[in-house]
């Protein structure tokens, strides 16, 4: 949808810690209500935007408040609804001795917001061991859940290297709930062991709904919110607010942690690419040093002007370029793993023939091949 300049405006405004004259001066020369409301309902910022313009009164017409009242209350209602089928589930889960990590939904919107109800939660989605898949697919189809992922007759994935996370449907009040055993970058498969393992000894406990709930430790959880926006190319709002606001909400984030973590599993590009964003446009305060390292890496900082010209007009688009947007969120130990996946780019005997080069120097045979085909063809 293409958003005009005062819907944008007020976007903006909203996803960052602007103060509530500088929202009222702009909510007050909007014209297009509507196109306010789809925005940010496109973005899942709905929530968000009752509550920066609660106290804005004649600003705010009767019945955009009226609705927005609404979505705030409908919002508010299904987040208590899954966190008591969450909390539920998660108790099944441990009396079978299998453990679980929630993450993203509900416990993310407990963990990190004033006030959770004014952060959308979709799904619920649960981390576990892919050794405990089939105990816990048996214990949700006992709890009335249908399987909707295609799976062998014995029900494991078709394609376990494809294949990450098990969704799950219940007709009687709609609740999906999905399965995963690892996350994924991009597809094929990210080669990381990012799975329950990762994120497990670094759990904290949130409170949600009264009960208490493992959540993934800050800097964990900001890894995760980065990949999962890299992924999808930063498209909502409501992802960048995200990462924003769980800097605000962790004061004491151990920043050579995140870096050290970010190297080991080949996540830096992914974690400057949510870190710029939550600066530039959520309005995060950053320290001075990591920042200025964030800035330097140059394709970061392409791909998130990208998302700064193109996040309302244009969501989801990535910038032209000779190299996909899936292999710019790479680190270069990965970018070469991922084209040796790709059979047409992998080196073989005419590569090995064209230049002798030692065992240590072999992955640069990914960056002859190339040239050796050119050569080749040419002079056919």
């Amino acid at each position: 949808m293409q958003a005009n300049c005062e819907s944008s405006e007020l976007l903006w405004a909203i996803a960052r810690p602007s103060d509530a004259t500088q929202i009222h001066r702009i909510a007050a020369e909007v014209r297009d209500w509507d196109s306010v409301l789809r925005l940010a309902l496109e973005h899942r910022v709905l929530p968000m935007l009752f509550s920066r313009l609660a106290d804005m009164g004649a600003t705010v017409p009767p019945a955009v408040q009226e609705r927005l009242q609404a979505e705030y209350n409908a919002n508010m209602l299904h987040n208590l609804t899954n966190a008591v089928e969450l909390i539920a589930v998660l108790k099944t889960l441990e009396n079978e001795m299998i453990p679980a990590m929630p993450f993203k939904g509900v416990v993310l919107g407990a963990s990190i917001y004033p006030d959770p109800a004014t952060r959308p939660a979709g799904d619920l989605d649960l981390l576990i061991h892919y050794r405990h898949l089939a105990r816990a697919m048996t214990l949700l189809l006992e709890r009335g859940y249908e399987l909707k992922t295609i799976v062998r007759a014995d029900g494991t994935p078709i394609d376990p290297n494809d294949t990450f996370e098990y969704r799950f449907e219940r007709q009687a009040d709609g609740m999906v709930l999905e399965l995963r055993w690892t996350f994924e970058l991009i597809k094929p498969k990210f080669r990381r062991d990012l799975g329950l393992d990762w994120v497990w000894p670094r759990r904290r406990i949130t409170m949600l709904a009264g009960a208490e709930v493992p959540d993934m430790g800050p800097e964990i959880t900001l890894l995760v919110l980065c990949m999962h926006g890299g992924k999808h190319a930063w498209s909502r709002l409501i992802w960048i607010c995200d990462v924003a606001q769980l800097l605000a909400s962790s004061p004491t984030l151990d920043w050579k942690e995140v870096t050290r973590e970010a190297k080991k599993t080949g996540l830096c590009r992914a974690l400057a690419f949510g870190i710029l964003l939550a600066h530039r446009i959520g309005g995060a305060t950053v320290p001075p040093a990591i920042l200025r390292g964030f800035e330097a890496d140059t394709t970061a900082s392409t791909l998130t002007r990208h998302i700064q010209q193109n996040l309302f007009d244009a969501p989801g688009t990535t910038p032209m370029g000779v190299m996909p947007y899936s292999i710019q969120l790479l680190d270069f130990r990965d970018r070469i793993g991922y084209l040796s996946s790709l059979d047409f780019l992998r080196p073989n005997e005419r590569d090995w023939a064209t230049l002798s080069l030692p065992k240590p120097l072999h992955s640069l045979y990914y960056l002859i091949r190339p040239f050796r085909i050119f050569w080749d063809r040419s002079a056919r």
